[in-house]
């Protein structure tokens, strides 16, 4: 009987990605600190789970271990005053903390128009270092929007609000006209406490 074929994802490793090769799987994993991969029977779920669109338990348990997250990454978020009102972002070392991007900010915007700003920023900066490292993101409504290519915002387009919609509608652009397989992450708050690209203005 020939032997099923399976798809390694690896998340975290030398190079993160998909290989069809448990061989190839683990070059990136055999000795790395805290690899992170898993074997799947069919490429499309292998994609899927590469990118965080694999959303049962099963598929996604073994991204990085439970009481942890993937160290190599970025983290994004969004600092404001009132939703909607003045909206700034930046991406830091998930790691390090260290901020590797940042937005000056709008006078008026969303907090989730922020947030979806945030992760195609931080994909634009990762596509031309040609990193795949993944993105986490607190928002999973932003992360929804990229995913589809489109911000589902309900801010009317105004004067005021003229800015934030002419950032977003650059990087819907971007989104319809990149390649990215990078994958996007919810943050788990509850697990984790805040991303580490809170700006430290909550409560």
């Amino acid at each position: 009987m020939a032997r099923q074929k399976k798809w390694y994802v690896v998340w975290t490793g030398r190079k993160p990605g998909i290989y069809n090769s448990w061989s190839e799987c683990e070059k990136q994993v055999k000795g790395f600190p805290n690899a992170s991969f898993r074997s799947f029977t069919s490429e499309e779920d292998a994609k899927k789970a590469f990118q965080g669109k694999l959303t049962s338990k099963k598929a996604t348990q073994h991204i990085g271990p439970e009481d942890s997250y993937i160290e190599d990454s970025i983290s994004v978020d969004v600092g404001s005053r009132g939703n909607p009102g003045f909206v700034e972002y930046k991406g830091v070392d998930t790691k390090t903390g260290s901020i590797i991007f940042s937005h000056p900010g709008v006078e008026m915007g969303t907090n989730n128009m922020g947030e979806f700003l945030a992760i195609v920023h931080a994909l634009s900066y990762l596509k031309q270092k040609n990193s795949n490292k993944p993105v986490y993101s607190d928002s999973a409504t932003a992360i929804k929007w990229v995913r589809d290519k489109k911000a589902n915002s309900s801010l009317k387009r105004t004067k005021e609000t003229e800015e934030i919609w002419n950032l977003v509608e650059r990087a819907e652009d971007w989104l319809k006209n990149n390649k990215w397989d990078n994958p996007l992450l919810k943050w788990d708050t509850k697990r984790w406490g805040e991303i580490k690209a809170d700006y430290g203005r909550k409560g």
